[in-house]
């Protein structure tokens, strides 16, 4: 079994540290403002219009900042290793956070990856451009009609069905359970006394 499914701190829950608090809802805010940007350009504006493409630049620029943050929270964690569970955190929960976690880590990199890939046949000169005058390179060799899209399309439907997942279970280990594990991420506490950070 899973070293992190093993793991416990007896009843006490600790705290992640503070930068991976940081990224954890650095990350969330630019995730939520990325879904509003991506059915926003799909929705509310005609294709090829300048405000679809306006909202569409800003989707790709934030989808690149998106990859920066995905791959510094994935050192950070490789740096500091997430704190036990409690005790009593059932073992079954336990082995779907780990996995809900590791599939949040694969799909906030590969989203922007998908994107890419999915302009990169139409980027002219080689160059996808972004806001305030950055391009990221395409990646060559893509042809202007891919399947890329419609992966992007997929994986972004199954990152909601995990936010879904995720925000559940936090409010569910927030209100309803009688563990103390929502005491891990502030700014949540179950308990009467603040709980200790992470070493």
């Amino acid at each position: 079994m899973d070293d992190m499914v093993e793991q416990s701190t007896g009843q006490t829950a600790v705290r992640y540290k503070t930068i991976v608090v940081w990224i954890h809802w650095i990350t969330a805010l630019v995730v939520v403002t990325q879904v509003i940007l991506g059915f926003g350009f799909h929705r509310f504006a005609e294709q090829g219009s300048p405000e679809r493409m306006e909202l569409f630049a800003w989707h790709k620029t934030i989808g690149a900042l998106i990859l920066v943050l995905a791959l510094v929270r994935l050192a950070v964690r490789l740096m500091n290793p997430p704190p036990p569970y409690p005790e009593n955190f059932p073992r079954w929960e336990r082995f779907v956070a780990v996995w809900n976690h590791r599939m949040f880590y694969f799909l906030l990199i590969a989203l922007p990856l998908t994107g890419l890939l999915a302009v990169s046949g139409r980027a002219e000169g080689g160059w996808v451009p972004l806001k305030f005058g950055l391009a990221l390179p395409a990646i060559p060799g893509v042809p202007a009609e891919s399947p890329f899209g419609d992966w992007h399309v997929v994986l972004v439907f199954t990152t909601l069905a995990l936010v879904v997942l995720h925000v559940g279970a936090a409010l569910w280990n927030q209100f309803r359970s009688d563990t103390n594990v929502a005491d891990r991420m502030p700014p949540f506490r179950k308990s009467d006394r603040a709980p200790p950070v992470a070493s």
